[in-house]
């Protein structure tokens, strides 16, 4: 059951647009954090602030699915969650062909070849990296999308920042966890940069959804009131 003002589901206006983006930033986030690990220069308590090069954008995709699931309600969000985690395993693939081609002498002389591509583009498209990615965001991004639905059920709708806040600090917190133990025990990550890695991305993730909380409050009325929505039950 849904409460909703004069829009159907066939007739949003906006949500292939959000998806869209959401699946975009999930994608280029899991390229990115195969391609590079950052470091900061300074410490925690001891702990080196190093994160992989996808940490910045990554918390945009739990930004796009609080939006998705405060507008459109849990189940349409549960769509666009498989969605993405069909376009996650199709990149893997494509990585993991074009890897496996034979390469061209004039780009493995002049390039660094297969060398350099498995050096930067390889982890995406390695069974480590893969699993990793995958089993995280699929614990993160439902955990997420679920906690912030019974949460809005509960409060009726009230106090948006406490339902983006709260169940991303759990989301993410698993979503980092998965993601760096599989990858680490897979031998993409040493295990010298576990804590260094679990640390900084759970805090940069979830730092980086604060931030974006007043974002979240502006899409989410934007797009209430062009799609004629507000989905309490579904």
């Amino acid at each position: 059951m849904s409460s909703q003002f004069t829009s159907s589901q066939s007739s949003f206006k906006y949500l292939d647009v959000v998806a869209a983006f959401f699946v975009t930033v999930l994608v280029v986030s899991n390229v990115a954090s195969s391609a590079k690990i950052v470091d900061l220069g300074f410490s925690l308590f001891s702990v080196p602030l190093a994160f992989d090069g996808g940490t910045l954008l990554f918390p945009f995709a739990y930004v796009l699915g609080d939006v998705l699931t405060e507008v459109y309600g849990f189940k349409t969000a549960r769509r666009v969650i498989w969605t993405g985690f069909a376009a996650l395993a199709l990149t893997a693939l494509v990585f993991f062909a074009l890897g496996a081609l034979p390469p061209d002498a004039f780009w493995e002389e002049t390039t660094g070849g297969d060398a350099a591509y498995n050096a930067i583009l390889g982890g995406i498209s390695s069974g480590g990296i893969v699993l990793a990615s995958l089993a995280a965001y699929l614990a993160g991004e439902f955990s997420n999308a679920a906690i912030f639905w019974k949460l809005k059920i509960k409060m009726k709708g009230r106090l948006l920042f406490v339902r983006t806040i709260g169940s991303t600090l759990v989301g993410e917190l698993l979503d980092t966890l998965i993601f760096v133990l599989i990858a680490s025990a897979a031998g993409v990550f040493g295990w010298e940069l576990f804590w260094s890695l679990v640390i900084t991305n759970y805090i940069l993730k979830c730092g980086i959804e604060v931030l974006m909380t007043p974002f979240t409050y502006r899409a989410s009325s934007f797009l209430k009131q062009k799609e004629g929505i507000d989905i309490y039950t579904n």
